[in-house]
């Protein structure tokens, strides 16, 4: 029996440091079709779906594409974030944190706006087991501000969102979070800072996921 609630992580910035190579990824993407932004543009979305982000961005410049350019500048992320790949490491205390979970026998699921592609290796990275439920872009209608990704990984694991628990580390992880009903933990580890988390829903907010490890009992983990 579970001494606690279900845990639904975010991916990127989460539990794997590998925010900052997704926007040095989305700005080779953008640049290969002329679009010029400063990367700081860029992190501010990281964490919505590639489709929302590309939304918001070219709302910022005022630059109309067409269809096509948008797979392309998708397919151009992708390729460029495989390259930076050796760079990214799990966070700290990531693993121990999932491990520790599953000792207890606590539930957890990730859910990430990510495609399956791109989350496949750094699910490698953390060694998450084939039987954990991990939800990505392909398997909802929408991602994240959405809902529908947490709304899918509670149901994956048969739990009602309101006894899960979201950890994110954007305030679309955030919002998403309080869309579907669940309580909510923000982590600093993806750049968004303490009280912009907490104005998004986070009812606690730890450095990374080695500071929640330290601190379970705070979220209701016996």
């Amino acid at each position: 029996m579970s001494r606690g609630p279900a845990f639904l992580f975010d991916l990127d910035g989460t539990l794997v440091d590998s925010v900052y190579q997704h926007v040095l990824a989305w700005r080779e993407a953008l640049e290969a079709v002329g679009i010029s932004l400063s990367v700081w543009r860029i992190h501010r979305r990281i964490g919505m779906s590639g489709g929302l982000l590309l939304r918001a961005l070219l709302r910022e410049t005022g630059r109309e594409v067409t269809s096509e350019e948008v797979q392309r500048i998708q397919q151009q992320h992708a390729e460029a974030f495989a390259r930076l790949l050796p760079q990214v490491r799990p966070l700290p205390g990531a693993r121990e944190l999932l491990e520790a979970l599953t000792r207890a026998g606590i539930p957890w699921a990730i859910a990430t706006s990510g495609r399956r592609d791109v989350a496949r290796p750094l699910l490698e990275l953390l060694g998450v087991d084939e039987g954990i439920p991990v939800i990505t872009r392909e398997d909802v209608p929408y991602a994240k501000p959405d809902p529908d990704l947490f709304l899918a990984a509670a149901a994956r694991l048969g739990i009602p969102i309101a006894e899960c628990i979201v950890v994110g580390d954007s305030v679309w992880d955030l919002l998403a979070a309080r869309r579907a009903g669940a309580l909510s933990v923000g982590l600093l580890s993806g750049g968004y800072g303490r009280e912009e988390l907490e104005r998004a829903g986070a009812y606690r907010v730890y450095e990374d996921p080695a500071d929640l490890l330290r601190h379970l009992d705070e979220v209701g983990v016996r």
